[in-house]
């Protein structure tokens, strides 16, 4: 089973993360931050993947902190698992429809870092959760992972509606690009021979 478990602590936030590329979906998730928790769980959901989170983080501050470093574990667990990527599909895209909202996301697991996020949500919280921190999510995910990552909103105007969508199809793209093609299971899915 190709999985990655990423411990992390910092003056901010005490995270231990583990996710399993080849899952059922199952999650068990706290972060302190509902919406966070919700977006993860979808995630988890929507890629078959199975992932765990706690996060102790300072959310008498804000969210700011467990958000980012969350997904910097993430994208740590996520590199781990992957491993040299022999055999995958390497690309995956989807474009999502969340009721009114309608999101692309494309990705190349590449091994480089890239993050092309283009989403305008006009309100500044969903909740209690700022909506600027799910492009911070975004970012400190292909920092760590070395994912080249788009994601663009094509219609919307409910902002639950836009991230949630943005996240399922995020997930379904990734799901994508990790299977495994059984043609060319024992290759490095690139020309140079290395990812």
């Amino acid at each position: 089973m190709r999985k990655g478990e990423i411990k992390r602590k910092t003056a901010e936030t005490d995270i231990e993360l583990s996710l399993a590329l080849d899952g059922t979906g199952k999650s068990n998730i706290y972060t302190g931050c509902g919406f966070l928790d919700h977006m993860l769980t979808l995630f988890a959901a929507h890629g078959r993947f199975d992932l765990n989170v706690s996060c102790k983080g300072d959310t008498n501050v804000d969210f700011h902190h467990s958000v980012e470093d969350v997904g910097i574990c993430l994208g740590k667990a996520f590199s781990d698992a992957i491993g040299d990527c022999k055999g995958i599909k390497r690309y995956g895209n989807m474009i999502l429809p969340m009721d009114e909202s309608l999101v692309l996301c494309a990705l190349d697991v590449s091994g480089r870092a890239y993050l092309n996020y283009d989403v305008s949500i006009t309100a500044e919280k969903i909740g209690d959760f700022d909506t600027e921190l799910i492009e911070e999510f975004f970012f400190a995910f292909v920092r760590n992972s070395g994912v080249t990552l788009h994601i663009k909103q094509l219609d919307g105007k409910n902002a639950h509606h836009i991230a949630e969508a943005a996240f399922k199809a995020f997930a379904r793209a990734l799901r994508q690009a990790v299977e495994i093609d059984i043609q060319s299971k024992d290759e490095i899915p690139s020309t140079k021979g290395v990812l």
